[in-house]
């Protein structure tokens, strides 16, 4: 169990997010055309976790608009922004956006993804959401970066993460 703060009050996830040097768990989410993905879909690519509690929100907004900016400057990588949001959700303010180099998935479904990263809010006005978090594989499928953020109302360390993502 982790625990982090929103707006200043103790929040706890469900448990840690995997450490650098592990296989990254694969996962199976739900797609913006109600497909399912899972990060073996990746496997030829780095990918970033984009982990964080609903598109409507300034912040995770910001998150996805910064990591489809750096994503279009980097070769073989991918970025899967991740919520419990709807799939329609997701798609639309993509869609909005114009946001076209990153894929939106959804764990709306069952939560395992939540579960299995150690992401899942357990307690709070934010319970069963998933934790603001990144999370860099490389092309191995090796965990080599992860950030869960301490304060949910706060953007993740993007220059930490493309590095990370640059030297995998």
């Amino acid at each position: 169990m982790a625990t982090v703060t929103f707006h200043g009050d103790n929040i706890q996830t469900s448990g840690t997010l995997p450490k650098t040097g592990t296989k990254a768990p694969d996962f199976k989410l739900t797609d913006t055309k109600l497909g399912s993905k899972s990060l073996s879909d990746y496997s030829d690519k780095k990918v970033v976790l984009n982990i964080f509690p609903s598109i409507d929100t300034g912040v995770c907004a910001a998150s996805v608009r910064k990591f489809n900016e750096e994503a279009n400057k980097l070769e073989n990588t991918t970025v899967l922004c991740i919520s419990r949001d709807l799939p329609f959700a997701l798609n639309r303010f993509c869609a909005a956006e114009g946001l076209e180099n990153v894929v939106s998935l959804s764990d709306f479904k069952d939560g395992n993804f939540g579960k299995t990263y150690g992401v899942d809010f357990t307690n709070g006005p934010l319970q069963s959401l998933l934790s603001r978090s990144v999370v860099v594989v490389n092309q191995k499928g090796d965990v080599v970066y992860t950030e869960q953020v301490a304060e949910t109302g706060d953007e993740p360390n993007y220059k930490a993460a493309l590095k990370a993502l640059m030297d995998a």
